[in-house]
């Protein structure tokens, strides 16, 4: 959890900015009757949560000061009427609506969100229905969200993008606005990669990606955030440090924050005459009856069958206790219309009326059951008159009745009995924590919570009550959103080197007055993107016929630098006229000239070490040992990325230990583990064609470790870049191949102009 004052941006960063805050649903649902509008208040966690946040803002300056509300309406509305709602969702709420038919939120709400995603990220992979016409409209809508966001985005807005709904969202975001800051949170699980991979590959792909549009992307835990993590990692290949990942165009940063509740506002209910009236209500209605509260959404993720077999299998086991405990049992409608929900409801009621007929009897129910809406003031006195409240989801990403639950105690009475399967359980521990799939577990709760002193329960209540009043949801609004100002000055720090477009232009210029131009272009990761076999890296046409252009020029020496062997590059770029470096500067081979090696041959090396990589390539499944005439290289793309990561430091120690005394060097290079000579390096080799004559435009671009030597080697007055937003000794950085082929286009561009 990120806590630390310090680390935070002045509050100036935030003061004075618009906050957009843009999820599935507005903070209001509208009807309409004729041409007449009437809105009503949304229900849900998230626009209880964020409706609080927009609140806040006005006694907090560390939040921005002004905040526009984007999302869907909760009805489809007629053209006729929509401008008539913007101006007044405008003028009433600070919103905008992103108008949806009817059958587009069947198919993104009902289908792809909550019949793919919903059960598959709360690890109900069963439930889980994998429709192309779900995912086609999933994008459709995301998309459509981008474009309703077009007309009413400033630059200097703060995007803040909410869960699952909108995944594909910040990075469409950020390829029309790459400066807008965009932040993401998600208020649901992020499973496993073993859960997450059951996607079909583009669309986790695709979702991954996403999200890394996104300058923050939070969570509520550590573990989900490990999870997303892991995910990017073994989908993507994209590495991180300390949560910070190098995406192919910027810098995201990846972290916890558990959210938090309005905690003044639940405290400050519990002690309204109102809430008081209705607390009075219910103890008169039920007298000398110890209630265990239960108040849930219907969903088959909340665990409620679970809970009620465990509350039956107490008061089978405890007798003693019948007649003298009741479940409060309130479970909210839900996604009306979808099979499994109704399906629910129906077992839910036929278990509820088993238990009351085994147990029950004139003048005590032990079960008494509501299936409706509950109002706030409702709502906190059902937490105010339960001694015991039972929260026992399966899977839930925060759950925020156990912390409604404990800040509604103003007495700091209660037991919270919570499923180690709630994201809150993590900052609750002196909750009793239960698994939700042991009935046995759950009874034994609920003797233990029955039995607990009062002492004892003011003690545990008052240490969660400090933490949850501390860490409310103003707080964890406030901690993302300077997280995510100040990603742009980690950003800016890290992307400083980044070719810009006035430095381009004076390249570009230098290049059309020069009359030698020397051309360094390394060829995996600079011409062609990195691969998971160095097979599959061949150039297709027109990567070719752009060497064969600036080749072409008389003015122009074009020489590719690579770790490839000289017989591969030969077949590949032979029939171009090219200087060649081969095997990091083992082999050269000028313009017009036979291969030539940098040292005398010797290989009496080669089987001890290509042994040692022989043992590492078993070890490591999708591990390969590529063999060249002066090197040897372990390539470890196509391995499991976590393995990898073990075994690749393993094998360069050994070697390391195994070389010591030798004139051979161990270079990591990307997903690689060479041994060559010492001494031998493309820093060397470039000297040669330095040597050769004077060049008044010297140009080197490279993507690896392998290029720092080359860079380093290069006259002051050369022109280097290196592909990817890494450190590095070149003067620039360019974000991937894509620009790097885009820039060279721009050299043709002035070759062909020169020509003409």
């Amino acid at each position: 959890m990120v806590t630390d004052a310090q680390n935070r941006p002045s509050r100036a960063d935030l003061a004075g900015r618009r906050l957009v805050i843009v999820s599935n649903r507005l903070p209001f649902n509208v009807s309409i009757e004729g041409e007449k509008l009437s809105f009503r208040p949304s229900a849900g966690g998230l626009v209880t949560g964020l409706a609080s946040v927009r609140e806040s803002r006005k006694q907090l300056t560390a939040l921005p000061s002004s905040c526009l509300w984007v999302g869907w309406p909760g009805s489809s509305v007629a053209a006729e009427l929509r401008g008539k709602l913007i101006r007044e969702a405008l003028d009433r709420f600070q919103s905008f609506p992103v108008f949806l038919s009817e059958e587009q939120m069947e198919q993104f709400y009902l289908g792809f969100c909550n019949a793919t995603i919903w059960p598959l990220f709360h690890y109900f992979p069963t439930y889980a229905l994998y429709r192309p016409n779900f995912w086609e409209q999933y994008k459709q809508i995301n998309q459509l969200f981008a474009d309703a966001l077009e007309s009413v985005l400033k630059p200097d807005d703060v995007v803040w993008v909410h869960d699952y709904h909108l995944m594909l969202l910040p990075r469409l975001l950020k390829a029309r606005h790459p400066q807008q800051s965009v932040g993401f949170f998600l208020h649901i699980p992020f499973p496993s990669f073993e859960v997450f991979r059951l996607l079909p590959g583009e669309w986790r792909r695709e979702i991954l990606e996403g999200l890394l549009g996104a300058d923050l992307v939070g969570f509520h835990t550590h573990e989900y955030t490990h999870h997303f993590l892991q995910s990017v990692l073994r989908i993507l290949g994209h590495e991180h440090r300390l949560g910070q990942v190098s995406a192919p165009d910027h810098v995201v940063k990846v972290e916890t924050y558990p959210m938090g509740i309005d905690y003044e506002r639940f405290a400050g209910a519990a002690a309204d005459s109102e809430t008081e009236r209705e607390a009075k209500q219910l103890r008169a209605t039920l007298p000398g009856i110890k209630l265990v509260l239960s108040v849930d959404r219907l969903d088959y993720s909340k665990g409620i069958s679970n809970r009620l077999e465990g509350y039956e299998l107490f008061l089978e086991s405890n007798p003693k206790y019948h007649g003298k405990v009741a479940l409060l049992m309130v479970v909210v409608p839900s996604r009306i219309g979808v099979v499994q929900y109704e399906l629910m409801k129906r077992q839910l009621e036929e278990l509820v009326g088993k238990i009351n007929g085994r147990f029950g009897r004139v003048g005590w129910t032990p079960v008494v059951y509501q299936y409706r809406h509950v109002p706030f003031s409702s709502l906190v006195a059902l937490y105010s008159v339960s001694e015991v409240c039972l929260v026992t989801p399966l899977r839930d990403g925060m759950n925020l009745v156990a912390k409604e639950y404990l800040a509604a105690r103003k007495d700091g009475t209660g037991v919270l009995i919570l499923s180690e399967m709630a994201g809150a359980a993590k900052e609750l521990p002196e909750a009793i924590i239960v698994n939700p799939n042991n009935r046995a577990e759950i009874a034994a709760a609920l003797k233990d919570a029955l039995e607990t002193s009062t002492e004892e329960q003011q003690k545990r209540n008052r240490l969660m009550q400090r933490r949850l009043r501390r860490y409310d949801v103003s707080r964890w609004a406030e901690d993302f959103l300077s997280a995510l100002v100040g990603m742009k000055e980690v950003q800016n720090r890290i992307e400083s080197k980044l070719l810009p477009l006035s430095a381009k232009r004076e390249i570009l210029a230098r290049f059309k007055a020069s009359s030698s131009r020397l051309l360094f272009l390394d060829y995996d990761g600079t011409l062609t993107p990195l691969v998971r076999h160095p097979s599959l890296a061949k150039p297709d046409g027109e990567l070719t016929g752009l060497l064969r252009w600036l080749a072409s020029d008389r003015k122009n020496s074009v020489v590719i630098t690579s770790g490839r062997d000289r017989r591969t590059l030969e077949a590949w770029l032979g029939d171009i006229p090219l200087g060649f470096v081969a095997e990091h500067g083992a082999w050269l081979r000028l313009l017009g000239q036979e291969w030539q090696r940098a040292n005398a041959p010797q290989s009496a090396w080669k089987p001890e070490i290509l042994a040692v990589l022989e043992t590492f390539a078993d070890r490591l499944p999708g591990s390969l040992i590529e063999e060249k005439e002066e090197s040897l290289a372990w390539h470890y793309r196509m391995a499991d990325p976590e393995q990898a990561e073990l075994r690749a430091p393993e094998l360069v120690d050994h070697l390391l230990n195994l070389t010591a005394k030798t004139d051979l060097q161990i270079v990591q290079g990307n997903k690689v583990v060479e041994v060559r000579r010492a001494g031998v390096d493309k820093g060397s080799a470039s000297s040669v064609w330095l040597g050769e004559r004077e060049h008044d435009f010297i140009l080197a671009i490279g993507d690896d470790i392998t290029d720092e030597d080359m860079f380093k080697a290069l006259p002051a007055s050369a022109t280097t870049i290196r592909v990817g937003i890494t450190g590095t000794q070149a003067q620039f950085n360019i974000r991937n191949v894509a620009e790097v082929i885009e820039f060279l286009r721009c050299l043709e561009a002035t070759t062909a102009s020169e020509k003409a």
